[in-house]
């Protein structure tokens, strides 16, 4: 008898060529309609419908409805994670893209992974967070050490709500093309909004890549790289 969860199901469900690429591109963290997601995956819109029924079965994805139109999301970080991990092997193994694959410089410096900030400013600033002793851990994993505290509420950055959540505050995420960490969890989803929000970076249209302002690319690099805040 073999105990356990059944993977198989689920890999050959991302292994279909035309799933995996709904699913990369959901990984951007936007919610897309269907005819955006058959676009993505070059099939019909019966044949789309048709993958997004068996991937919500499975509870890959989640559908929200807003007037005429569905959209779709991952259905969670744990999922995005996988999907993550999934791109690192495909791109050790040398199974990349032509198109905005991870060899494209804009794309290794600075993009989404599924809600947070992922590439090679990512990764410095989970360094920093770690050089500085901003996280710590406990029990369930990483979290916010007090001096981690002090620097997200001087950054903007409400670690307090976050705290309330049920989703982990800090999560180490394998960044796939710098085979590096990077900051996942609340933390990580609210120093990207942050970044947002201070004009230091916006996300360019149609893809993952977060393009970075020169000020805010200084700023970025003053803040995670001396530990101070703007």
């Amino acid at each position: 008898m073999k105990d356990g969860p059944n993977i198989a199901g689920i890999a050959a469900l991302i292994g279909d060529r035309a799933r995996s690429e709904i699913l990369t591109a959901l990984l951007g963290g936007q919610a897309l309609t269907a005819t955006e997601l058959g676009g993505v995956a070059d099939v019909t819109k019966q044949t789309v419908s048709s993958h997004l029924a068996r991937l919500l079965e499975a509870k890959l994805v989640t559908v929200e409805q807003q007037g005429r139109h569905r959209y779709f999301r991952l259905a969670d970080e744990d999922v995005a994670q996988l999907l993550e991990s999934l791109l690192g092997v495909a791109y050790r193994t040398g199974a990349v893209r032509l198109r905005s694959s991870p060899r494209d410089p804009a794309l290794r410096k600075a993009r989404v992974c599924y809600d947070h900030l992922a590439g090679d400013l990512a990764v410095l600033a989970f360094d920093a967070f770690r050089k500085h002793r901003w996280i710590a851990h406990d029990e369930a994993g990483l979290t916010l050490s007090r001096a981690g505290l002090k620097f997200c509420r001087t950054m903007g950055i409400d670690a307090d709500a976050a705290r309330e959540s049920r989703r982990p505050m800090c999560r180490a995420c394998l960044d796939w093309s710098a085979r590096r960490h990077h900051l996942a969890g609340q933390v990580g989803a609210r120093l990207l909004d942050r970044c947002y929000d201070l004009g230091w970076a916006k996300r360019r249209r149609g893809t993952r890549i977060v393009d970075f302002t020169p000020r805010g690319e200084r700023e970025f690099l003053r803040v995670f790289s001396r530990g101070s805040t703007p």
